[in-house]
């Protein structure tokens, strides 16, 4: 019995995109670190943003987040003091317009997990 349920909620969790890590605990603004405060205020104004790399479409090939279309999410990094390259901490913003993203997602460890932020 207890092995039925166990497969039936990993197929489940296939199916539907969910993620216990997907559905980990929120995290406030005031919970993260400065830099992905500020990093947050570059997205909500459009930039400038000081990596190439922010703003390209961020794919969820780990099915981490909930499913959504291509395009919907888009990643940006946040500066991890003393790195030498980008580093592992990034938000991914969601939304289907780009420019006025309805969520955002908080990793520091390089898309392994995530957390929500509230504001």
């Amino acid at each position: 019995m207890r092995r039925s349920l166990l497969i039936a909620l990993a197929w489940l969790a296939l199916c539907t995109g969910w993620t216990s890590s997907a559905a980990g605990a929120d995290v406030s603004l005031t919970q993260v670190p400065p830099e992905a405060r500020e990093t947050l205020a570059r997205i909500k104004s459009g930039g400038p943003f000081p990596y190439r790399q922010d703003g390209v479409v961020f794919g969820n090939r780990e099915h981490m987040l909930p499913r959504r279309e291509r395009g919907y999410y888009r990643e940006y990094t946040v500066p991890t003091p003393g790195a030498r390259d980008r580093g592992p901490r990034r938000i991914v913003a969601g939304g289907e317009d780009p420019r006025s993203p309805l969520e955002y997602w908080y990793t520091d460890d390089h898309y392994n997990s995530f957390r929500r932020i509230r504001e």
